[in-house]
């Protein structure tokens, strides 16, 4: 009978491996198509993952906590149905940077052996532009002791002569079968920004944060050992639960990936106040669903969006990438503390009515441990809104792959001059703070400003005539 391998599958754009948290079967149990087979969960949301076929467990390949890349085989069920099997061969074949095995014959003609430098050679001979390398391919490489230097010498198979996971595996296993000399050449020089001897001294992920067209979000979040924090008077040692270590990771990663640039801008929110006072209760009435501020936010921000696409962005390597759908994320605080972001698809194309009830669904989902997968994946910009917390401004932490992220600070009254046809006068006015972190590899200052200033500028130009239900 067939054996039929079980991938762990593509969860988001961002998500590059997933915590297996529980087991429904074991070797030799029994289980249906589409029935659950195991628990698993990423920084974002956690999931259940079905059988692809119905048969008995053969094998499982990983433990429970085991931190699994995406696209590995995860167990192997034995099936009758040889149609099941010729179905998973077709999914395997999707997944990216699948898993060859090894043998000299065949993959040779992708491995380059590394050769040592001879006394007359200079470094800036030996290596030209840094390739791009995906999260995976580093992790592999970081864990086979594969230095960035040695990486360059691998002839990709993939994409524009990408790198891929069955290229590095190769490689692997022919060093390790004594096919590849073991030498490493020594690095450029002036591409790492040091000499070379201390060049080939260095990690990899030490490598890394030098480089930002490398990405980073394979490497570990580095946390402080035991032994590094003096303990002094009465103190309680507690361990992170899972989701705040990957919080923490998603956190590190995003700083080691991007430089982060944080405009401020004062936003004079009245006529929005004045608005959500008059219409709220029949809002609620008619609608089913509460009217916070929060929709009302996110509808100006999404018609801001499709004036400025580069915030709508992320970048690939030396590429950006302009997404067409303008897909917002709400960071959503849990009652356990920790965070979550799920994602309003196509919140340009939703009326006010549609984006609240959209909100107060995930919002209500996620407080209740019961979003899906599907509803944090794609999103293109992130809004954490910080004046639910009392706070009047942040300096929030991009989402990766993302190149913004906009905190809204708290709603205060405050007095301010007003510009009249009479003169200058002091009035009591609904104030507030907006401030947008940003990539400044993509995203200059000026951008970044200017699309601040339109969000604040069609925030205080609100209609406070406005009909709400014509845009149902």
């Amino acid at each position: 009978m067939p054996l039929v391998d079980l991938v762990m599958p593509k969860l988001g754009e961002s998500i590059m491996e997933a915590t297996i948290l529980k087991w429904y079967k074991q070797v030799g149990d029994s289980i249906q198509l589409d029935e659950t087979l195991l628990d698993i969960a990423t920084d974002k949301v956690d999931s259940e993952v079905p059988s692809t076929v119905a048969g008995v467990i053969k094998e499982i390949l990983f433990e429970v906590n085991a931190v699994v890349p995406i696209g590995s085989v995860i167990a192997r069920i034995e099936s009758q149905n040889t149609a099941a099997l010729e179905a998973s061969a077709v999914l395997e074949n999707k997944v990216e940077e699948e898993v060859v095995p090894f043998t000299p014959s065949d993959t040779m003609h992708s491995i380059v052996t590394p050769q040592a430098l001879s006394e007359n050679n200079t470094p800036d001979t030996i290596i030209g532009e840094p390739k791009f390398y995906s999260p995976l391919v580093l992790s592999i490489a970081q864990s086979e002791g594969i230095g960035l230097n040695e990486l360059q010498f691998i002839n990709g198979t993939g994409n524009e002569g990408r790198v891929t996971k069955k290229d590095i595996l190769n490689y692997v296993a022919a060093k390790k079968a004594g096919v590849v000399a073991q030498t490493i050449p020594i690095v450029n020089a002036t591409m790492i920004g040091t000499d070379a001897s201390s060049a080939i001294s260095k990690p990899l992920d030490a490598i890394l944060k030098e480089h930002t067209t490398f990405s980073t979000q394979s490497i570990n979040a580095k946390f402080a050992s035991p032994e590094d924090v003096v303990l002094s008077g009465n103190t309680e040692l507690k361990e992170m639960d899972r989701m705040r270590k990957l919080i923490a990771k998603h956190m590190v990663d995003s700083v080691q990936t991007s430089p982060h640039v944080t405009s401020f801008v004062e936003v004079d929110v009245t006529n929005m106040v004045v608005w959500r006072e008059k219409v709220k209760l029949l809002f609620e009435k008619r609608e089913g669903t509460k009217l916070t501020y929060t929709p009302m936010f996110l509808e100006v921000i999404a018609t801001s969006l499709e004036q400025f696409p580069v915030i709508n962005a992320s970048l690939q390597g030396d590429q950006i990438v302009y997404k067409k759908d303008i897909n917002i994320g709400m960071a959503t605080a849990l009652p356990t503390g920790n965070l979550i972001v799920p994602v309003i698809k196509g919140a340009n194309q939703l009326s006010i009515v549609g984006i609240t009830k959209a909100v107060n669904n995930l919002a209500n989902a996620a407080r209740n441990n019961q979003l899906k997968p599907t509803d944090t994946k794609d999103g293109t910009f992130t809004v954490t809104n910080v004046g639910t917390f009392g706070s009047i401004m942040g300096t929030p932490i991009i989402n990766q792959p993302q190149v913004a992220i906009l905190a809204l600070g708290a709603i205060k009254k405050r007095p301010v001059v007003i510009e009249t046809p009479a003169g200058d006068a002091i009035g009591i006015r609904h104030m507030m703070y907006l401030s947008m972190s940003y990539d400044h590899r993509i995203v200059d200052g000026a951008i970044g400003t200017q699309f601040l200033a339109a969000v604040a500028k069609a925030c205080e130009s609100w209609d406070v005539n406005r009909q709400w239900f014509q845009y149902v």
